[in-house]
């Protein structure tokens, strides 16, 4: 397993990507807009980071716009976003995880080519859980 921290922003994210690649002399190694998923999308929504990932050293960030009603402030913009190497490990450590807390978004799979789910843990953390598709 991997662990990244995952940054949300109020619409300012790309503006904090690129500080943080110059500032980190990193590499943009994914970037998705909400006008590229398939969900509707407002326009003004559109051009807003989705999800995106900054490579640095050995290290890695993930980070994005929160959808234009979702409230954000500093006790709910950092996650800790979990790269799993199977299915099994998924869905045995999101079970683990969500014990005593609360599922926001049950595993299903994604049109990324991953299975991924969110939960706040019992102790009020925000977690991200992906496990991409093997090719």
């Amino acid at each position: 397993m991997k662990l990244y921290p995952y940054l949300s922003f109020k619409g300012n994210c790309e503006e904090a990507l690129d500080f943080y690649k110059e500032a980190l002399d990193g590499h943009i190694a994914q970037i998705g807009r909400y006008g590229d998923s398939p969900m509707e999308t407002s326009e003004e929504l559109k051009d807003k980071i989705m999800h995106a990932r900054l490579s640095f050293g050995d290290a890695m960030i993930m980070v994005s716009d929160v959808m234009n009603d979702q409230p954000l402030d500093s006790s709910n913009n950092v996650s800790l976003s979990v790269e799993c190497d199977s299915n099994e490990q998924l869905e045995k450590v999101f079970s683990k995880m969500a014990a005593g807390g609360k599922i926001t978004m049950p595993l299903q799979d994604q049109f990324w080519g991953a299975k991924f789910g969110m939960l706040t843990d019992k102790f009020g953390f925000h977690w991200m859980f992906n496990c991409e598709k093997k090719k």
